[in-house]
């Protein structure tokens, strides 16, 4: 029936035109949709130019003449309180380079074993790594504050490898996903050459994992730097302060927040992994796909 549609000029421009519709549509609900995800980053960037009683009255316009504070509210969020801004920045990124190359060295080693042993260990090991992406953060933090301290696990230098133990399932299924996709017989010709295994590892087998590297990357990224709860619950607060934790205290006297100067923090939290997700989500995209779909 289609067919015979389709065989008559009319019935071409009415299929067109009803494909037609459908893109347009289509068109329409995902630019809703973006604006719905866009809208409160535009709050926050537009909020961190006025003045507080401002922000409280009418949230949504936009800075003018009387409401309008310059970087006034940049400068009072870096240098609010005893605790300066640029130490957290400093925590922030320490924890966040630390756990993700931790994550991506040893999530793709343990990938690359899983592939290529194919031992019952090694399955047993993957499917907890998958199986700990469903457990609940909420049902083993309590004894993670515990583990934590016996083990001084409490610092930003230590603390990655708490951030290893959550990161690991989703990063060993990707890369296994992919890893399995890559012709064996590189290795075994780099192994008659005379690499041994971690000669193989990491000049054969990482430099062809680079799509997955970086779209794991990026994710672990996202996660680390904007995780609240984890530092909160491990880390000594009055000590070490990432970048969330430092919005939560901008606080003045009985309770009171600083609106402006917190729109402030919050931007300089926001603006470093907006930029790095512009510029690496084709990445993102090769690499899920990569490793879901070739596995």
């Amino acid at each position: 029936m289609m067919t015979n549609q389709l065989a008559t000029p009319e019935g071409a421009v009415k299929v067109k035109k009803k494909s037609n519709v459908g893109s347009i549509v289509l068109t329409v609900l995902f630019a809703v949709v973006c604006v719905a995800y866009i809208l409160p980053i535009i709050l926050v960037l537009i909020n961190s130019f006025k003045n507080n009683s401002s922000i409280n009255t009418d949230t949504f316009a936009v800075p003018n003449g009387e409401t309008f504070v310059g970087l006034d509210n940049y400068i009072k969020g870096a240098t609010f309180g005893n605790y300066p801004f640029i130490k957290s920045l400093c925590y922030s990124l320490v924890i966040t380079l630390l756990s993700v190359f931790l994550i991506l060295l040893c999530t793709s080693m343990a990938a690359w074993y899983i592939s290529r042993v194919g031992s019952r260990f090694a399955k047993i090991f993957y499917f907890a790594c998958v199986f700990s992406m469903i457990v609940p953060f909420q049902m083993v933090m309590f004894p993670l504050v515990s583990v934590a301290s016996q083990l001084k696990l409490n610092t930003p230098w230590t603390i990655p490898v708490i951030y290893l133990g959550f990161g690991a399932g989703l990063s060993v299924f990707m890369f296994t996903g992919f890893v399995k996709s890559l012709p064996l017989e590189i290795e075994e010709a780099a192994a008659i050459d005379g690499c041994g295994p971690v000669r193989t590892f990491f000049l054969v087998v990482l430099p062809m994992l680079k799509p997955t590297l970086i779209s794991v990357g990026i994710l672990q990224i996202m996660w680390v730097w904007n995780d609240y709860l984890l530092p909160a619950l491990v880390l000594d607060i009055n000590k070490y302060k990432t970048i969330p934790i430092h919005v939560q205290y901008l606080q003045g006297s009985y309770g009171s927040v600083d609106m402006g100067a917190t729109m402030a923090v919050m931007m300089f939290s926001l603006l470093p992994i907006i930029i790095l997700y512009l510029f690496c989500q084709k990445h993102i995209i090769k690499g899920v796909a990569a490793g879901a779909v070739k596995g």
